[in-house]
This record gives structure tokens, sequence and C-alpha cells, in this order.
């Protein structure tokens, strides 16, 4: 009588025929590439979790930086000329690490200020009691990684990686600043975003509620939100309702935090440390 198997034969054995399957009927395509790994995931040769990462892999290598950017309507930034107290409240307010550093407008970048290069520069200028001090933003500053929109985003992964940098400022074919993108924003792409229970799975950017109000997504363009609430908020300076949102805060708010704007009431739902995601949104 043959010996039993050890219980985890059997797996290892499933998973090295599988493995013969795939490499004995090479996929054509992607699509086809990404049905096989979903065969696996259904012969339970990986988890969820891991098929929806070879997925959001593949999905990268299909994206560019204007996919993912932070839009320029919800930057945070720093003015080189801010004075101290005015940059550390935005800071700490912000909670960000990284920050774009500008003179005359977000075209103008002088730089990128990781927020831990500040601590050595205040002590050294003996800020404490002293007020300003010496200090000078540009001493703290470090270059700017300027990308073109097109990047691919498996490309701007490897120079995140390779070249050790976090955040890349994002231009237009015109040379205008269009956004900013990290290396979080990209590898959200491929583990997915972490959800909460605001969060909504509707693919349209308004949704609505039973009790008259509507969730928003605080990417909606101006436009759209104007058409379906009959508002009349001007796009010249921003181009989504977030936005505008923002700059009525004058910080990156905390959910729960709620702000009336030309007769509506805005509540955040959803926001990380960089961007609003979702409001609710009453009245008008």
């Amino acid at each position: 009588m043959n010996a039993p198997r050890p219980p985890s034969a059997e797996p290892r054995a499933r998973l090295r025929e599988w493995l013969n399957d795939l490499f004995s009927a090479k996929p054509e395509d992607r699509a086809e590439l990404k049905e096989m790994l979903r065969t696996a995931a259904k012969r339970n040769l990986m988890d969820d979790e891991a098929l929806n990462i070879s997925l959001g892999a593949l999905q990268v290598a299909d994206m560019q930086a204007r996919d993912i950017m932070i839009p320029r309507s919800q930057i945070v930034c720093l003015q080189a000329a801010m004075p101290l107290d005015e940059l550390l409240a935005v800071v700490v307010a912000s909670r960000h690490s990284r920050f774009p550093v500008i003179g005359d407008d977000l075209d103008d970048i002088k730089g990128i200020l990781h927020a831990k290069d500040l601590l050595p520069m205040l002590r050294s200028a003996g800020l404490g009691e002293a007020g300003n001090g010496e200090f000078d933003l540009k001493d703290c500053i470090r270059t700017a990684q300027i990308i073109p929109e097109c990047k691919p985003l498996n490309v701007l992964l490897q120079e995140f990686r390779t070249k050790r940098y976090h955040m890349a400022v994002v231009v237009d074919e015109y040379g205008h600043a269009s956004g900013v993108a990290t290396i979080e924003d990209v590898l959200e792409q491929i583990v997915g975003d972490i959800e909460d229970e605001h969060d909504t799975d509707e693919e349209g950017l308004i949704s609505e509620l039973h009790d008259g109000a509507c969730n928003v997504k605080a990417v909606t363009p101006i436009a759209d939100f104007n058409e379906h609430f009959g508002a009349g908020f001007k796009d010249d300076e921003f181009d989504t309702i977030g936005g505008i949102v923002l700059r009525a805060f004058g910080h990156m708010p905390d959910r729960g935090e709620k702000v009336a704007i030309d007769g509506f009431n805005f509540e955040v739902l959803s926001a990380e440390s960089r961007r609003l995601r979702l409001l609710r949104v009453a009245g008008g």
C-alpha cells in the first residue's frame, strides 16, 4: 500500500498542473492572461486578494500619469515667500508629508518640500522663541521631478523606485502644471482603494439619497454639478466641485466637517490626506 500523501501535497500537485496548462497554452493577449488568472482563482490556486493585485498590476501598464494624478484644483502647495507661521499652519493642518513649493503660481514650481526637512532647519535657525530667525524655505526644498501627463504608470513606478522620489509634478503639453502624482497613487491602482462605510459603488458622480440630499464625488466637474443642481458655480479657477469646497474650507477637512457655499450645504463623507473623495450635498 502506498503511503498517504502529506496534506500539502495535493495543492502543490494542483498548482503544478495549472502551471503546466498555463505555459503549454500561452495567452495570445492580455485579456486571455487575465482570464487565466481568474480561472486560477476559481480553482483556489490563488485567493481573491492575490487575483486583484495581479489584475491591478496588469492594469497599471495601460494607464498614464493623468489617470491617477491629484488634479491642480486639489493640490495643497506652499508659497516660496510664505511667512513661517503661515507655512507651518498649512503643513500641520494638511497632514501631508510632501508639498510643491511655488513662486507666482502653480506653473512656477520651485521644488518639493519634505515636511521632515523642516525640523533640522527650524532647530538650527533657533526659531523656538526667536521668531523667524534666519529661516529660508529655499534651503529646505528638493528638486521637483517633472513628468508629462502621458507618462506610463509602470515606467513612473520604476522611476519612483530607482530614483528614490515619491512625488512628481505632472504637466500638460504646454508645460502647465495639471496635477501631482505620488508613489502611493500608483500603488493604490495595484492594491486597491481603502474603502470605508461612506464609499459608494455607484458608477455615476452624483447619487440621489432618500432624504433629498445627494452623495457627490469630489471629482465631479463643476459643469455637471451645475447642471444637476441648477447651480451657478464658476469654473474659471477650479475644474471640480472638490476644488470649490476645498477653497471654502481653507484647509484639508476631516470627515464630518461641513461648509455652506451659495445656499448648498456640503459635508465631507470621505477624505484622504491629500484629497477630498466624497461629499454629501443638500440645499440649493
